[in-house]
């Protein structure tokens, strides 16, 4: 944009400064006699000054007037660098006041010889090199001040440019030249525009160009400001253009952009007058819409131009703030929050300065901040809130000038939120932005020691990549998560960070390490860590659960329960694991024996829920309770066990006596089987539709099919109800009208 304004204004103000500045002094005549053929010449030094000829003059006696008709001038200058030519059909002298006033068109040519003064005297140019042409009426030049002026218009043209303006004024005492109002210029080549101003002032000390209301059009492209000025060398080429109060342009495109400063300063070199370096200061401003949104704002920006005028760095500084919106991110409003998307995204990075590298003229390469950088990233549909900081930022941008990525380091750091919740804080010595095609960010990497604190979660991992599509964090590198007395470790681990929902795979462990003691629970109820291991797992945060899949093993102490899937919620000590037809639901509890000694009870079923504090295991699908010289075999099973509480109070010695650590497990209390429960000892087995087991008494009592028992000494024996006590060998047979007793016994022949 700096680049196409300064070429503009440096063409057009430069040709309308040698228009103006170029318009000869005033020529008094003082004739006295009716001539035909006459011509007049002033010299000084050996050179000619100026010619003069006219085919007739008549001087009237009323007042001492005289009119000149068809007049040729030529004016050389005093070292003969110009032949500038004028010519009418009618001119008047008044001798009162001095004044010389074309009555008719004044015809005028500007033309430079900078080899006069090594030509013989009155010499043309040996070649005419782009004169300009004027045309006005009306002009009145004062013999007596040196002044002129024309109230009229003013048109002039060049081999690139034609224009105008309405009433000029020159004072020859300073010098000054003053384009009055309406000034024009149209410009052909190297590119058709439009130059406008109310008004122009030109003054030979200092040597410069002053326009008012200036403002310049190329197709769409308008350019304005309050004043101009064009600094002049000594050959009248410019130096400076400086603009002040409110410098604004637009451009209308693709990404319609408007652009303002309260100052702009232009400084150009050589004779063709190109721009090396252009500052803009003030309230520095840049918009653009459509289809790359966006802001910029600079205290000052300098730019830094080479060769044919191409752009090649800038440097922007006193709080520098870029803002790359979302697309359509003017129609946001018409939108509810449900139909925008999350990874819809408005940045803003700022600095106290930046600097940018740009390739061929147009596209930024390379940027570097300067000083504390910092970015906010907002969410289009929801009030988050993510700022990125580092001690620096280095950025590349894609082919349309938006940001592609963006490395900060060292002290990087991510800080997230949004109203009524704990900041998400994140920190590492490096990270790495990089940002969608259509504006705002992609991902963010973080790498060389990643520490993630959110609320009571918090987070460790060699690197960590957050994608805000879905806002989700990865960590990988010996990743560490730990939340609520929850430490999980794994080789990847996703992080929700809005809902704080995590995702681990490869090797998951998780401790549950600060459990309170329930002394009613059963399995887990005791205040040691509970484990689980598995492949894969998933932790809701609000609900407290996770759900552990792959090769599943959850325990404590020693009841274990391993699964396929094993879903565990550790604010109620419940759980619920399923079993696939390869691999069944395994559980690990105790039994006591007659002699007070704890056996394990291996317990297998597709699926199992379990609720300490109803001290509860469920069982379907198929399950087999196995201890050690018993098997109960059902088609769904209720396992009840032993309050902690029980077990503490158990007198030494007793049936409740549990030795070593078995006092910290599940011990079973009673057991409920139904449909096809079968029960198998060494010496028998028993059948029955409903299985009631008591451990107090070891006492199982069947019912339903009807029951039966089957001993290989006693023979069958079936009835309305069996009861057998293991640790006696009793067994109780109870009859009914519709099921009564019956005993068949072997005997040996």
């Amino acid at each position: 944009m700096v680049a196409i304004v300064a070429g503009m204004y440096l063409y057009a103000r430069w040709r309308v400064g040698r228009v103006v500045h170029q318009v000869p002094a005033p020529i008094g005549l003082d004739i006295k006699q009716t001539a035909e053929g006459f011509s007049i010449s002033k010299s000084a030094e050996g050179r000619t000054l100026f010619t003069v000829s006219a085919s007739k003059a008549v001087q009237f006696k009323e007042g001492g007037r005289a009119e000149l008709h068809d007049v040729k001038i030529i004016v050389y200058g005093k070292d003969a660098s110009r032949f500038d030519r004028i010519a009418g059909d009618d001119f008047e002298y008044d001798p009162k006041s001095g004044d010389i006033t074309a009555k008719s068109k004044v015809l005028i040519d500007l033309e430079a010889n900078p080899e006069g003064m090594k030509s013989s005297d009155q010499s043309p140019p040996t070649q005419m090199r782009n004169p300009i042409h004027l045309e006005t009426e009306g002009i009145v030049f004062n013999k007596n001040t040196g002044d002129a002026s024309a109230s009229g218009k003013v048109r002039f043209e060049t081999p690139e440019a034609s224009g105008s303006a309405v009433g000029v004024g020159y004072v020859s005492k300073t010098g000054t030249m003053t384009l009055r109002s309406a000034v024009e210029m149209r410009f052909t080549r190297p590119q058709p525009f439009r130059l406008t101003a109310d008004r122009g002032v030109i003054t030979k000390a200092p040597r410069e160009v002053v326009l008012s209301g200036a403002q310049l059009t190329r197709e769409q492209q308008r350019i304005w400001s309050e004043r101009v000025a064009f600094l002049l060398r000594d050959d009248d080429t410019v130096e400076r253009i400086v603009a002040e109060g409110d410098v604004e342009g637009d451009f209308p495109g693709n990404s319609n952009a408007h652009g303002r400063a309260d100052r702009a300063e232009l400084l150009l070199t050589g004779s063709r007058n190109l721009l090396t370096l252009a500052t803009l200061t003030g309230n520095v401003q840049l918009s653009t819409q459509g289809e790359q949104p966006g802001e910029a704002d600079a205290g000052r920006v300098t730019l830094h131009f080479a060769g044919e005028q191409v752009l090649k760095t800038v440097h922007a500084e006193d709080g520098v703030r870029l803002v790359q919106k979302r697309q359509n991110a003017a129609n946001a409003g018409a939108r509810t929050v449900s139909q925008a998307s999350v990874g819809e995204q408005d940045v803003e990075m700022t600095a106290p300065a930046m600097d940018f590298v740009v390739k061929d003229g147009r596209q930024i390469e390379l940027a570097e901040t300067s000083g504390p950088p910092e970015i906010v990233i907002t969410q289009a549909a929801t009030p988050q809130k993510t700022v990125v900081t580092a001690d620096r930022f280095t950025a590349k941008f894609t082919e349309k000038n938006r940001l592609s990525l963006l490395h900060g380091e060292p002290d990087a750091k991510i800080v997230g939120g949004a109203p009524g919740q704990p900041d998400r804080v994140s920190t590492s010595p490096t990270l790495d932005i990089a940002f969608q095609p259509e504006g705002g960010i992609s991902t963010i990497t973080q790498a060389g020691g990643l520490i993630y604190v959110s609320g009571t979660q918090k987070a460790w991992a060699q690197r960590g990549t957050y994608t805000a599509a879905d806002q989700v964090l990865v960590l990988s590198g010996s990743p560490r998560v730990v939340d609520g007395g929850m430490t999980t470790t794994a080789q990847t681990i996703r992080l929700n960070r809005i809902s704080g929902d995590a995702v681990a795979d490869g090797e998951v462990k998780s401790t549950y390490s600060d459990p309170k003691a329930q002394p009613d629970g059963g399995m887990l109820a005791s205040s040691d860590p509970i484990h689980v291991t598995s492949r894969s797992m998933m932790a809701h945060r609000s609900s407290a659960t996770a759900v552990y899949t792959g090769d599943a093993r959850l325990w404590q102490n020693g009841n274990v329960v391993e699964a396929p899937m094993l879903e565990f919620d550790r604010e109620h000590r419940s759980l619920a694991a399923e079993g696939t037809a390869t691999q069944a639901v395994k559980t690990v509890l105790v039994q006591v024996d007659k002699s007070g000694k704890a056996t394990p009870v291996i317990v297998t079923s597709p699926r199992l829920t379990y609720h300490d504090a109803e001290r509860k295991i469920f069982l379907d699908g198929g399950v087999m309770a196995k201890g050690s010289d018993t098997t109960i075999i059902a088609r769904q099973m209720t396992v009840y066990l032993v309050a902690r509480s029980k077990l503490a109070k158990a007198a030494p010695g007793g049936a409740g006596q549990v030795i070593g650590a078995a006092g910290a497990q599940g011990q079973v209390e009673r057991i409920v089987a139904e449909k096809e429960v079968v029960v198998t000892e060494p010496t028998r087995r028993a059948n029955g539709d409903r299985l009631v087991y008591t451990a107090a008494d070891d006492k199982f009592e069947l019912t339903g099919g009807p029951p039966s028992i089957f001993d290989a000494e006693r023979g069958k024996i079936t009835g309305g109800s069996l009861t057998f006590f293991k640790r006696d060998d009793r067994v109780l047979v109870e009859g009914r009208e519709t099921s009564p007793a019956v005993t068949r016994t072997q005997v040996a022949r």
